[in-house]
């Protein structure tokens, strides 16, 4: 004890806290936010400007943010080095990508792969159609758990507790098809889990449509949720239902791949 009557802290638990404040800080920028000033960044995090002033200095030191000539800070190239080996060594994005490039193939349209991250869901791989006109999204973005169709897939299988934080908080509507009403939306979510697949149009982008299919790990649990994603005048319904078991057939195939033998 010190004078004070306190504990005092120790060493390493300063380290972690000095840590975890950096990790805060990059996890500040975003693809609407790439760039952000010292005082963007105090009101993001609740932290002083000074301490930031300190954090981004050692991160800038080691390549993780980079100072521009007006002042502001973006994400800088060490963060690009380690998501090549993430991507390298996870093996859903390994197994996934040449699966989705040959149904972008098939379909022409762009494909991606959805997984969980927090209460939203992330772009893990994107693989573009044949087509001039794309519904782009990029690698690590995130959107909206609760509209499009991979958002509905991987909330229609997620645990039920998750399920219900989802639908209690309040949420956005970004078109006049997003469902926002809590009651729609779970008998969506029951629709999803008793067909197998999600289907969505013009929920996130009023001109896009959008398919999803459950992915399952080895342990038959929904790991992602394979995507199809384009300009709703190419979702018609033949072309839809073709669409649907070429979608339905590469899920299954990743599934088999990632060790679910109840679906080979």
């Amino acid at each position: 004890m010190n004078k004070t009557g306190r504990k005092p802290v120790k060493e390493s638990d300063r380290q972690i806290d000095t840590v975890a404040k950096a990790l805060c800080i990059m996890d500040c920028f975003t693809a609407a936010e790439p760039e952000l000033s010292l005082k963007q960044l105090s009101e993001k995090t609740g932290l002083y400007k000074s301490r930031i002033i300190r954090l981004c200095g050692t991160l800038v030191a080691h390549g993780f943010l980079i100072r521009t000539p007006a002042g502001t800070h973006k994400l800088g190239p060490k963060l690009m080095i380690l998501g090549k080996v993430y991507e390298r060594t996870n093996p859903l994005s390994a197994v996934a990508r040449p699966i989705m490039k040959d149904l972008s193939a098939l379909t022409g349209e762009s494909t991606k792969l959805f997984v969980i991250e927090g209460t939203k869901r992330l772009c893990l791989v994107r693989e573009k159609g044949p087509s001039p006109l794309q519904y782009a999204i990029n690698e690590g973005e995130t959107q909206a758990i609760y509209a499009g169709a991979g958002g509905k897939l991987l909330l229609a299988f997620a645990p039920e507790a998750f399920q219900e934080e989802i639908i209690r908080q309040r949420r956005e509507k970004f078109t006049d098809a997003t469902i926002t009403d809590p009651d729609a939306l779970q008998k969506e979510l029951e629709t999803i889990r008793r067909q197998g697949y999600a289907f969505s149009k013009g929920e996130l982008v009023s001109e896009v449509a959008g398919l999803a299919a459950p992915v399952y790990d080895c342990d038959g649990l929904v790991c992602a949720a394979l995507n199809i994603a384009g300009p709703k005048q190419r979702f018609a319904d033949d072309r839809r239902k073709k669409m649907l078991a070429q979608l339905l057939a590469a899920a299954q195939e990743l599934s088999t791949l990632l060790g679910n033998r109840a679906r080979a």
